[in-house]
């Protein structure tokens, strides 16, 4: 794991020296958005919010922040290096406003940006380099009967991945191409490879300033065994559309499940959320 890190940041300092040589070059370190907007519709990205299960009993808490720690612009490019932190986490309510813990899946990593606008549209790409780790937690152990429930015990489930995604953004649609390997991946047998692509439409300022419906899908597929996952996600954003603001949704999934101790069960379900854009 730390050698690749560390390839990557080598990577990042060789590209900083060479930006140095140029005299219009700014920085900015520290900045309070993020020159990618995280993909609407995409599973992994860093959320602020809840997401209930429409007919069931479970809702997902996503608690997560990207940051662009540094950032580098000349003429129309803009250029960034940054870090994501963030978790989703399955709950079950119950009685009594009762809400046990099921599961929880954590990632944290790097990224590397790159963003050009000419005229009225832009395009760049997103690089991460990520660990995601899942765990059954108390919420899934019954005690009464002192075993896990539903005949699943925990299972070590931990992947180091390199996502790849481009982006070309016009008339306030982005549509966006890429892909993901696993370099390191507990259990083995899991594919390593993965094409994604998305689409997002935001109708901005249709109901009044800054509130905007929008509509948004993404789908995944592994290059081995091409299972698939594809997530509708379609709603209203209150605030900038690249920028921080509350979005309440409705989102149709079928795939695996997103949090990594069910990874091999297949899911389909409609959800309602509400969540905090960075």
């Amino acid at each position: 794991m730390k050698k690749y890190y560390l390839i990557f940041m080598i990577f990042i300092v060789s590209f900083v020296n060479q930006a140095q040589t140029v005299t219009e070059t700014e920085y900015e370190f520290f900045p309070n958005d993020l020159i990618i907007h995280p993909f609407t519709a995409n599973q992994l990205e860093p959320k602020l919010g809840f997401v209930f299960r429409m007919n069931s009993n479970q809702l997902w808490l996503n608690i997560g922040n990207s940051m662009d720690l540094i950032r580098i612009k000349r003429d129309s490019e803009i250029f960034s290096i940054g870090a994501d932190l963030f978790t989703w986490t399955l709950l079950k309510k119950e009685d009594n406003f009762r809400f046990p813990v099921d599961a929880v899946d954590y990632m944290f990593g790097l990224n590397f940006g790159f963003k050009t606008a000419v005229h009225n549209y832009s395009f760049g790409g997103r690089i991460r380099l990520s660990h995601i780790s899942a765990h059954f937690v108390d919420g899934h152990f019954d005690k009464d009967k002192q075993q896990w429930k539903d005949g699943m015990d925990p299972r070590v489930f931990s992947r180091e991945f390199v996502e790849v995604l481009g982006f070309y953004s016009f008339n306030n649609i982005r549509v966006y191409l890429g892909g993901t390997y696993l370099y390191h991946v507990e259990p083995s047998g899991i594919g390593k490879a993965s094409v994604q692509a998305g689409l997002e439409y935001f109708m901005k300022d249709a109901l009044s300033y800054n509130i905007s419906p929008y509509i948004a899908a993404d789908g995944t597929m592994k290059t081995n065994d091409k299972k698939r996952n594809f997530t509708l996600n379609a709603g209203i954003k209150f605030g900038k559309i690249e920028g921080r603001g509350l979005r309440i949704f409705y989102q149709y999934y079928n795939g695996y499940d997103i949090n990594g101790e069910y990874f091999d069960v297949k899911r389909e379900h409609s959800t309602l959320g509400i969540n905090l854009d960075l």
